[in-house]
């Protein structure tokens, strides 16, 4: 009987020591970087600086790609109607159709298997060049009547330059659709594609459409753009003396109307312009020469009317004209 109460009691105090433990007992998971992986990071850092990074991959070659969705998304995100087929020859460029045919006639294969049927889009690309190139001229000439035909040759000029026009292009999504040899897809390309698609667009949706396009996409960037940065004059004052001639206005007489710290190394002088007694403009310069021609540049932006204080331009969006007549009915009434 004693034995029995004794086993009963031990028996009742392990389980007691063993439920105690139970409650104490916390586990805990540790999560953070393995000890191999060190090394690994620093041998794919040190390929990384030897080798350099790896080239660009055009987005054709990544997964989940179909460019005929994509061409119909080009078209649909730019709000624009233009014909896929069409559209599709202006992304394609002669470089990649000769790169394309050497590479099947490499494999050896027939020539009726080895020719494409395809177009490229060289007729595209000069139409919508010779159009960007009258639109843009007769736009510089209509808002701006005063400058004179070498300024608006060069507006035009900075406005179809290779460089804003392969800017313009890459931001649109044109490279990504492009058909070229090469990727990155070199700025010549880009800018004959963009080209192509300006002649595509005018094929299919008018000179309206197409105008409101290169307005909104083109000559948005001569905001905050100054006019001798597109126009290089070399003498400003000269090309001020023959405007006033035309005008019968008096010659300009430059004055010294202030200057600062003329003794040391970062003078500062302000020349203004006068015409019969009437204040033309007045330009700094770190030279009394120097700031003659700012002020030179100034009269003359004022006299052509690209002031920096002058109007903005108008790209208030022109009024839906492809709504759908039920909708314009519903609409009016």
């Amino acid at each position: 009987m004693a034995s029995r109460v004794i086993f009963n009691r031990g028996a009742l105090t392990f389980g007691t020591y063993c439920q105690h433990l139970s409650w104490n007992v916390t586990v805990t998971q540790v999560r953070g970087i393995k000890r191999w992986m060190r090394s690994y990071i620093q041998i794919m850092a040190r390929k990384l600086k030897l080798e350099g990074p790896p080239p660009p991959k055009p987005r054709s070659q990544e997964p989940n790609w179909d460019y005929h969705a994509e061409v119909q998304a080009f078209s649909t995100r730019l709000h624009e109607n233009f014909s896929l087929e069409e559209l599709k020859i202006a992304f394609i460029n002669p470089c990649y159709l000769q790169a394309e045919l050497k590479r099947r006639q490499e494999l050896d294969m027939e020539f009726e298997v080895t020719a494409l049927a395809l177009n490229d889009n060289i007729e595209l690309s000069a139409r919508g060049d010779a159009f960007t190139k009258s639109f843009l001229t007769d736009w510089c000439s209509a808002n701006f009547p005063s400058l004179p035909t070498q300024g608006v040759e060069s507006v035009v000029r900075h406005l179809t330059s290779v460089t804003l026009i392969s800017d313009v292009a890459r931001n649109l999504g044109i490279e990504d659709l492009t058909m070229s040899l090469e990727f990155p897809v070199p700025d010549n390309v880009l800018h004959s594609t963009f080209m192509a698609v300006i002649g595509a667009l005018h094929d299919n949706s008018g000179t309206e459409r197409t105008g409101y396009f290169l307005r909104d996409f083109l000559v948005s960037q001569l905001i905050g753009k100054d006019l001798f940065d597109m126009w290089t004059v070399v003498n400003p004052m000269g090309l001020l003396v023959e405007e006033l001639n035309k005008r019968n206005v008096p010659l300009p007489e430059p004055r010294l109307i202030r200057s600062a710290g003329s003794s040391t190394v970062l003078p500062l002088y302000f020349v203004a312009l006068y015409s019969d007694k009437k204040l033309l403009a007045q330009g700094p310069g770190e030279t009394l020469i120097a700031a003659e021609e700012e002020a030179a540049r100034v009269a003359l932006r004022k006299l052509y009317g690209y002031n920096e204080n002058r109007q903005p331009f108008d790209f208030r969006p022109q009024p839906a004209q492809h709504e759908h007549p039920v909708l314009q009915t519903v609409s009016s009434s």
